[in-house]
């Protein structure tokens, strides 16, 4: 018997709108699969929101995102104006999908907007890393509390199952060390200054160009965007009560073609590496270039590639890559957690 699923999403950028997509190609094989329908009955960006009981029809709603609009314009159901949190407070739905913009100053609109949704009763899928980073604790506090689900998979690597790995797959072992390319864009400037002998400044313009780094690519090159990341890992996988100012942070704005061509001389790679390491006492963590060995999982990532290294007390050494030229994977992940929500 088919289950329908209600659930509104905050945040019709990359990510929201590619989750849309991917359910407006893949419902009818869902429903099949999984015996799951998903249901949109409200979604919220910056111009107001757009609410129906009945179902949002997903095509149109990327079709106008597609033509500049927003949510707001959506025919009959578009509400100029409406915040993202009064949208989830007035509009009934199990799950919220959290996939606004990224915000490190107070995790707004996702922050409250998760907050109240629990409150609700309703699970959370989170894209969205600013509130776990700043108030992890508080929140899956407030999910175990509510007795709903808060998953967020898609926040660390896009749709790498890191944080599954660590938290379900290692269950029982103690991790000693992790080792990750969680930022794709550091990867691609050294990796493609590494292979084609470029700049800095060259191999940047590449991967804006491409699309994967911003007009001000700060967050990534300096490092906060893997350290935002190793945040959600330390707290969720090793347990370790974390915040940004636990960690050294360094970026890749120095590193040099003669920096890379040394390494290279002495049979080795550099890698934009964020690293957990257990000293005996506690973790130490910190995001920056590490010089790799060449048989390194890491170290024979391409440019297109992020990936995870688990070595653990008992269940050996675990890595993973995952080869992603866009967001997709990481809409991707975010419809994984819906669906396990429910299986």
């Amino acid at each position: 018997m088919e289950q329908e699923i209600r659930f509104v999403l905050i945040g019709l950028g990359n990510i929201g709108r590619n989750l849309l997509d991917i359910l407006a190609h893949r419902q009818e094989a869902i429903a099949r699969d999984y015996g799951v329908r998903l249901r949109l009955v409200g979604a919220a960006d910056s111009s107001g929101a757009a609410m129906d009981p009945a179902g949002l029809d997903l095509e149109r709603l990327i079709a106008l995102k597609l033509a500049r609009q927003g949510a707001a314009a959506y025919p009959q159901a578009g509400r100029p104006g409406v915040s993202a949190l009064e949208m989830v407070r007035s509009t009934p739905a199990e799950i919220l999908v959290d996939a606004a913009p990224t915000n490190l100053q107070t995790g707004e609109p996702g922050m409250s907007c998760v907050r109240a949704a629990m409150a609700q009763g309703q699970h959370v899928v989170m894209a969205d890393k600013g509130p776990l980073v700043l108030a992890f604790a508080e929140l899956t506090q407030a999910a175990k509390s509510a007795g709903v689900g808060l998953a967020y998979s898609g926040t660390v690597a896009g749709g790498l199952p890191t944080v599954n790995l660590g938290v379900r797959d290692l269950a029982g072992s103690g991790v000693t060390r992790v080792e990750g390319i969680f930022n794709g864009t550091t990867n691609y400037i050294l990796t493609r200054m590494a292979e084609e002998q470029i700049g800095y400044a060259e191999a940047l313009k590449g991967a804006q160009a491409a699309g994967i780094a911003e007009a001000d690519p700060t967050l990534d090159v300096d490092g906060w965007d893997a350290a935002n990341k190793l945040v959600i890992i330390a707290n969720s996988v090793l347990r370790r009560p974390t915040t940004l100012q636990d960690l050294t942070v360094q970026g890749i704005r120095d590193v040099t073609l003669e920096d890379l061509q040394a390494a290279r001389a002495q049979g080795r790679v550099i890698k934009p590496l964020a690293v957990a390491e257990w000293d005996g006492a506690d973790y130490r963590l910190s995001v920056g270039p590490v010089w790799l060995e060449q048989a390194h999982p890491m170290a024979r990532t391409g440019m297109w590639d992020m990936g995870v290294v688990y070595h653990t007390d008992y269940m050996g050494v675990i890595s993973a890559v995952i080869e992603e030229e866009g967001p997709v994977p990481t809409s991707a992940a975010v419809l994984r957690d819906m669906l396990n929500l429910y299986r």
